[in-house]
């Protein structure tokens, strides 16, 4: 095969009619049952931005959310990147090699975010490049790590640590369903040797199934759609860990930090379900109680493989708790709440 691309086509692969590259599925969606039993998923829609040099470090430390500059050699971090306003730009999963300090994006963002950065390196020692590699696999559930551990003899330990291997980099993310979440970064040709054994023991999904587990996560994802819509506590990036309160100036970090110690946060993001129906980032949501004007958007949705939608969606505190939402319009699907993986602190914001 030419490229990885080529090779899940074999395997069945269902690209986006609008996106060629992208693998949506392999001829069905995975539902949550799947994912939390044990799946891999090919990952086509996410980029890599490389920021190297002796002040890489120093430098990213002053454009984003999150402590760059103590950023250790086995571990990972959520961060964001937000305008002058404190709206975020983008949200990344990050982490570092000997060499450069890695920034996970989706890549429709990827080519201007890369060039955004550039524009305010100036007389730093650093140098951002496109390193998105052949193949990036997800993988989760109960018999992931078992899979895993046969190629890799060991994995990262706990969410949010990193391996560096013959085969590639193997990154722990957040749990979904209580059950360990990796991404690994391969070669193409490492990712076609592994791929049919782990098909053998794993439910097969695309670009879908690992936003699903995403969603199930509680992590959320800025896209094209909702670019510039969110201060970061209102997708719960800060409980995360993805906002550093005490590293210092970053553009928008004063808002940032107004929002969190002054209590002007009246919104957060929740898990719901949406039955019958289907959404896309950026859509808005509307509450039974005030339903002339919506009360919040959609954060990331993925299909849950039982023919309706499960999102993350952001939106006023009173309007969750009253506990009745529609999609689109107070006429549309009702939004069925699920419990969130971790708690909504701070509701006092």
């Amino acid at each position: 095969m030419n490229s990885w691309n080529d090779y899940l086509s074999v395997q069945g692969a269902r690209h986006s009619a609008t996106e060629p590259a992208r693998v949506l599925d392999f001829g069905r969606a995975l539902n949550t049952a799947e994912l939390a039993a044990g799946f891999m998923a090919a990952i086509t829609d996410q980029g890599l931005i490389a920021v190297a040099g002796e002040e890489a470090a120093s430098f990213l430390h002053k454009q984003l959310t999150n402590d760059v500059e103590h950023l250790g050699l086995n571990e990972a971090r959520l961060a964001g990147y937000c305008t002058p306003k404190g709206r975020l730009q983008a949200t990344f999963l990050m982490w570092r090699s000997a060499d450069a300090i890695f920034l996970q994006l989706p890549r429709e963002l990827q080519a201007a975010l890369q060039k955004r950065l550039s524009m305010f390196v100036m007389r730093a020692k650093a140098k951002l490049s496109d390193a998105t590699p052949d193949s990036i696999i997800g993988l989760g559930g109960a018999k992931a790590t078992a899979a895993l551990e046969q190629l890799f003899g060991s994995v990262p330990a706990s969410p949010y640590s990193k391996l560096e291997h013959e085969l590639g980099t193997l990154v722990r993310v957040a749990d979904a369903f209580g059950q360990p979440r990796y991404q690994w970064y391969a070669s193409a040709a490492a990712a076609q040797a592994a791929w049919p054994a782990l098909a053998a023991t794993l439910a097969v999904g695309g670009d879908d199934a690992w936003r699903l587990s995403a969603i199930h996560a509680g992590v959320p994802e800025v896209t094209a759609r909702t670019q510039e819509q969110f201060v970061p506590q209102m997708i719960n990036l800060e409980i995360l860990g993805g906002v550093n309160f005490k590293k210092g100036c970053y553009p928008g970090q004063e808002i940032v930090a107004r929002s969190q110690y002054l209590g002007k946060l009246k919104r957060r993001t929740a898990l719901a379900s949406i039955g019958g129906a289907t959404a896309q980032a950026g859509d808005e949501v509307f509450a039974m109680a005030d339903p002339e004007q919506p009360c919040g958007l959609i954060v990331n949705a993925a299909p849950n493989g039982d023919g309706g939608v499960d999102v993350l969606v952001e939106m006023k505190l009173a309007a969750l708790d009253q506990d009745d939402v529609r999609l689109a319009s107070a006429q549309g699907t009702a939004l069925r709440f699920q419990p969130m993986p971790y708690p909504l602190d701070a509701l006092e914001l």
